[in-house]
């Protein structure tokens, strides 16, 4: 019995390494090749590994069923090895998934200014990738559950009822497959993709990932704003890298009337001249609005993407700021008040003056006028027999 085993000992032991000399020379070779392709040497890096278990599984298997001396236990050894088989396989077929969308990725920059179609390529293949995997990982749990023979038994069944199912299914899941199809329609309809700038809820940020459920929004500030994929398929939102990076911006000033555009905008070339940030596109400075006491001085700059646009505006409104506190304080905006004492008008205009100047100041006239709002007021009364009196009241 005991040479039975050790059969079977010594035919493990030849089919690991049998494995281990396969592998260390596909590995060899595909080194070899890495150093004059790129794609050999993420070839290595990600499926390294379930290779050999493959190759390891493999010899197992085949020294099993060759030489295991217990013959009744070699059926429930070849299902652990066909499940052990499905599993490294389904391993394998993800790393080369990611060995693939990888190389693609490689030749689509998105670190370059002009990475629009990268960008857009970048999203659909990740996207692509994570479908890719999800099958795979769907087939490999079926394949596993169809080596067993009570489940192939109501495989039949299981299909019978999958449109019940598929219904009830939809309905129990309606908003998790409307963000599934939601992520789909924005990949694949280039309405969003990877390091996008967009306006959303009021937060401006960068889109850093975009999954089958939800996209992820970096925000200015460090921040992540999460948001559904049907957020983005039912609520309009600001995408300032839909065709192309580059921006306008505005500067507005509300200033006095006494300032002059012709220097400010002498000066506002200046300003550009001196910064990379100013793409060299356009540069205006109007007069937008001349009422309310003052006057509405608007810029409009261009830069190459947002933050480039954010930085040029802030420098050209200090530079411009300075130069009017400096060089044009006449410019600075004021409020204008005018006080004035009123004066009556027409022909009543000197006596009510003089009256106004000695209305109670204790001279005679004053007393005379003064007698007539404090001097008794008669009054008439009426007796109960009907007949009236004179009376007076002070």
């Amino acid at each position: 019995m005991w040479e039975s085993w050790l059969g079977y000992g010594i035919a493990v032991a030849i089919a690991v390494v049998a494995a281990v000399v396969i592998a260390a020379l596909v590995s060899l070779s595909v080194r070899l090749l890495a150093k004059r392709t790129q794609w050999a040497g993420v070839l290595v890096r990600h499926a390294r590994h379930p290779f050999r278990t493959i190759l390891i599984i493999a010899g197992l298997w085949a020294a099993t069923q060759a030489s295991f001396p217990d013959r009744e236990m070699l059926p429930t050894l070849v299902h652990v090895f066909s499940i052990l088989a499905i599993g490294a396989s389904a391993w394998l077929l993800a790393s080369l998934v990611v060995v693939v969308t990888d190389v693609a990725l490689g030749r689509y920059r998105i670190d370059v200014p002009d990475n629009r179609v990268a960008r857009r390529i970048r999203t659909q293949m990740l996207i692509v990738r994570r479908l890719a995997i999800v099958l795979i990982v769907i087939i490999a749990i079926g394949a596993v559950l169809l080596t067993f023979d009570a489940v192939r038994a109501i495989g039949a069944s299981v299909l019978a009822s999958a449109g019940i199912a598929s219904v009830v299914a939809g309905l129990a899941a309606q908003s998790v497959l409307a963000n599934v199809f939601a992520g789909l329609q924005l990949v694949f309809s280039d309405a969003l993709r990877v390091d996008d700038v967009v306006v959303a809820e009021g937060e401006w940020g960068r889109v850093g990932e975009i999954t089958l459920s939800y996209v992820v929004l970096e925000l200015w500030d460090d921040r992540r704003l999460v948001l559904p994929c049907t957020y983005f398929t039912t609520t309009p939102f600001e995408n300032w890298t839909r065709r192309g990076s580059e921006l306008l911006g505005a500067v507005e000033f509300d200033l006095d009337w006494r300032v002059d555009p012709e220097a400010m905008r002498a000066h506002l070339d200046t300003v550009l001249a001196q910064t990379s940030l100013w793409d060299r596109r356009a540069s205006v400075l109007q007069v937008t609005d001349a009422v309310g006491g003052y006057v509405r001085v608007r810029i409009l700059v261009t830069a190459a993407d947002a933050p480039t646009l954010f930085d040029l505006r802030c420098i050209v409104r200090e530079a411009m700021v300075l130069w009017v506190q400096r060089t044009m304080p006449a410019g600075l905006p004021v409020q204008r008040v005018l006080l004035t004492d009123p004066e009556p008008t027409g022909a009543a205009a000197p006596d009510a003056a003089r009256s106004a100047a000695g209305l109670f100041t204790g001279s005679i006239e004053a007393e005379q006028r003064a007698s007539t709002f404090t001097n008794a007021i008669p009054v008439v009364t009426t007796d109960p027999d009907g007949s009236g009196s004179a009376g007076s009241a002070r």
